[in-house]
């Protein structure tokens, strides 16, 4: 049986199990992925997605590869922001396995049951959020014991019984809305005195209301001395995270970015309603906008700012804006940055994002004809080009594909989302460690080694062109059932060689260009080689899609890669005549013994 399958295509089949070895190695490179991954799925079953809106795919190497509303740091998963989205069971005991987990938000849910005490084992926990839900019960003893907590949000819940007392310490709680013992005729207040003012209930709101009067001097004091003390602080530095709450203030400028206030921002998105979302990530949601001069903008909130993820991707996509400006790169208009939140504000893309348009589209919206993939392919080209050869310092933007590259009134490609891009010293290596990015995009040098370059994103520039040529995933499972590759660059080389071009390109592209469809396919080759030093540079690239130096880097591919099949088909051969010989020594072994 053995032999039989091997002779029927020993080439694959090794090659399938060298590509599992390599994910596999890589798996244990990444400090434990199995684990976490392993309770996120189990918490995901217990607190009952019934409306199917997180999708974390189990197939993935780790959590930390793009699951969405998962936020990870050096390897491990640090941040779950969950809140709104109409669950309704409960806490698996799982969470535990989560053991470097700094924040949970699951309020605005309906979750049920008791508060579970384990949860006194996320001893790294800083912020729990669970307001507005459905437990009962009381709040069990052991939570006092988590030293590291600094946010605890139970309100509006169903709970009864006595406050361990040292929650009353915590710098931010609120167990408003419940029946805890607390609030007028007790020793402690139901709410702390630093409590987020946006998550305020009514009872807040109506003590906020009676002092009002007789506060408002002395904040305003306060806060004239903060400002002066701060900016005396903090002179010479960058000030682009000051809070602007005026609608007058908002009209300030820094350089070519504009700040906007909170309240400016909710009018836009209609108070940040779900049914402006876009699109969402491990850090937030992405919100259509319309400001008050009738712009429309793309409105990124960051779910989880407090922590070193939410916080840093903040303050790189805003870096990155003071050296990145292209035509082919996603312009940031301005942010807001207040004590309680993190926005990015970007000009609204019509055409939304390639990945959209070439597998999303709903009916009778406008697909990607030949021309418009072309010119995608250029206009990204172009925009890399300009990240690792023009900018100083150069970029590595480490998360290249086709969901990261929106389309203009015109369907121009715009590379966006800078949230895992790196700046990179010159007068340093250029070489970036801990692994980010999709599965499929990857580089194998990168996922297994945790060090990309600039030649990390010419990899997944290449992965990039196959699907446009494609329209399909850069990892497909369902191709399983037909027997073929899962890997897109796998599948794409098989029907190559085997000169079935046809079955190569998109089926809902009426009409193509043969010989424009050959050269993005040989120039995605190029691009995608194992040894990142054999693969060319942007620029290289530009000069390739033109049809530039392509023929003589082709035939030295096409060499190369011939001569790696025959040292695979070698190895192949060798594998199985000694699995033969073997076979026949057991048979001359069984003949004597008889």
């Amino acid at each position: 049986m053995f032999r039989q399958n091997f002779s029927r295509g020993p080439l694959k089949i090794l090659a399938t199990w060298l590509i599992f070895f390599t994910i596999l190695k890589a798996s244990y490179a990444i400090k434990e992925p199995d684990v976490e991954g392993e309770a996120l799925l189990d918490l995901l079953t217990a607190l009952n997605d019934s409306n199917n809106q997180i999708d974390w795919d189990s197939h993935l190497v780790s959590p930390c590869f793009s699951w969405p509303h998962v936020t990870c740091r050096n390897g491990h998963v640090i941040s779950l922001p969950l809140a709104s989205f109409g669950f309704s069971g409960t806490l698996s005991h799982s969470i535990t396995k989560l053991k470097y987990l700094v924040s949970l938000e699951l309020q605005n849910n309906s979750l049920s049951g008791s508060l579970p005490d384990y949860i006194s084992n996320l001893t790294s926990l800083q912020y729990l959020n669970l307001a507005d839900n459905k437990f009962s019960g009381s709040i069990p003893a052991k939570w006092g014991q988590l030293s590291s907590l600094k946010h605890l949000d139970l309100s509006s819940n169903d709970l009864i019984g006595s406050i361990p007392m040292q929650l009353f310490s915590l710098p931010m709680f609120n167990f408003s809305d419940t029946h805890l013992h607390c609030g007028s005729g007790f020793d402690q207040p139901c709410v702390s005195k630093s409590e987020n003012p946006d998550s305020t209930h009514k009872s807040k709101m109506a003590k906020i209301v009676r002092y009002a009067s007789c506060g408002a001097f002395a904040l305003l004091c306060l806060g004239a001395i903060f400002t002066y003390r701060h900016h005396q602080m903090h002179k010479g530095k960058s000030d682009i995270f000051v809070d602007v709450s005026g609608e007058d203030e908002s009209k300030i400028s820094l350089g070519q970015l504009r700040r906007f206030s909170w309240r400016e921002l909710q009018l836009a998105t209609k108070n940040f309603s779900e049914s402006n979302v876009i699109g969402q990530g491990g850090f937030g949601k992405v919100y259509k906008g319309v400001l008050s001069d009738n712009t429309k903008v793309a409105v990124k909130r960051l779910s989880d700012y407090h922590n070193p993820g939410g916080e840093a991707a903040f303050e790189r996509e805003v870096q990155l804006i003071s050296v990145a400006v292209h035509r082919n790169l996603l312009k940031l208009i301005g942010f807001c940055a207040t004590s309680t939140e993190r926005i990015l504000v970007y000009p609204f893309m019509e055409n939304l994002s390639v990945a959209y348009r070439l597998r999303d589209l709903k009916p009778g919206e406008k697909g990607l004809d030949w021309p418009t993939r072309k010119r995608v392919a250029f206009g990204t080209a172009h925009g890399l080009e300009y990240l690792h050869e023009q900018c100083n310092p150069k970029i590595i933007h480490r998360d290249l594909k086709a969901a990261n590259i929106l389309l203009d009134d015109e369907f121009e490609a715009v590379l966006g989302d800078f949230g895992l891009a790196k700046l990179v010293d010159a007068r340093m290596t250029h070489v970036t460690t801990q692994v980010r990015g999709t599965m499929g995009h990857i580089a194998p040098e990168y996922l297994s080694t945790g060090k990309s370059t600039e030649k990390t994103d010419v990899f997944g520039y290449g992965i990039t062109l196959l699907e446009l040529v494609t329209g399909q995933r850069a990892i497909d499972l369902s191709r399983l059932e037909e027997e073929e590759d899962v890997l897109l660059i796998d599948h794409v080389k098989k029907l190559l060689s085997e000169n079935r071009l046809e079955d190569i390109v998109d089926r809902n592209l009426e009409s193509y260009d043969g010989k424009e469809v050959e050269r993005i396919l040989q120039v995605a080759l190029l691009c995608t080689q194992g040894f990142p030093e054999e693969r060319p540079s942007m620029s290289e690239v530009v000069k390739m899609l033109q049809g530039v130096g392509l023929a003589d880097r082709w035939a030295d591919w096409k060499q190369h890669e011939e001569a790696r099949n025959q040292e695979l088909s070698l190895m192949t051969h060798q594998f199985v005549w000694i699995d033969e010989s073997t076979l026949d020594q057991e048979a001359i072994q069984l003949s004597r013994a008889r």
